[in-house]
């Protein structure tokens, strides 16, 4: 296994860490940060495996499959605690995460064909805006954080809607056997 999907595999572990530093109220008032940066340090390993990968010449199937697995893993689960939390509403996580049993439904009927389907650059941009979106409802720094933690969210929530649109249209020959 090449270094990216190390770090790929890394990612997908640290989800468990992060849940429970996240639900944990044994940190206290420090609890908030220890989450963030468990997280960023999760997140940050997306954007190296994807460097590494492509720098190198380390693109594999594998990484294509289980890349946006792990970051769907880490997002969702962040996600959800934040409804637990009362930080996010969960009707948002509904129409993130409905967009991600989409498309996830979407690369298992290709991968039985024979074809992996890898991220979108519209999915990828989702992905970031939904990590900083994570981080800033963590933190909840207040003030004028709050207002740009809202933004974030709002174009979090229309760049999975525009990513579903443009995956759906990019990939629909999977789904009506002209593949």
């Amino acid at each position: 296994m090449n270094l990216p999907n190390k770090l790929t595999v890394f990612r997908a572990c640290m989800v468990p860490v992060f849940v429970f530093v996240m639900l944990w109220d044994g940190l206290g008032e420090y609890g908030k940060y220890v989450a963030a940066a468990v997280f960023i340090l999760a997140s940050a390993t997306d954007w190296l495996d994807g460097y590494l990968a492509r720098k190198n010449g380390l693109v594999t199937d594998f990484g294509k499959f289980m890349d946006p697995i792990a970051d769907k893993l880490l997002v969702c689960s962040a996600m959800i605690c934040l409804v637990e939390n009362d930080a996010l509403a969960a009707w948002i996580v509904i129409i993130i995460i409905g967009r991600e049993f989409i498309i996830s439904g979407f690369r298992l009927v290709a991968s039985d064909k024979g074809t992996v389907i890898a991220a979108s650059y519209w999915g990828k941009f989702k992905t970031v805006f939904q990590m900083i979106m994570v981080i800033l409802l963590i933190l909840d720094l207040g003030g004028v954080f709050d207002t740009i933690a809202e933004v974030v969210v709002w174009i979090s929530l229309i760049l999975t809607v525009i990513s579903l649109i443009d995956y759906l249209y990019k990939n629909w020959s999977v789904m009506d056997g002209q593949m």
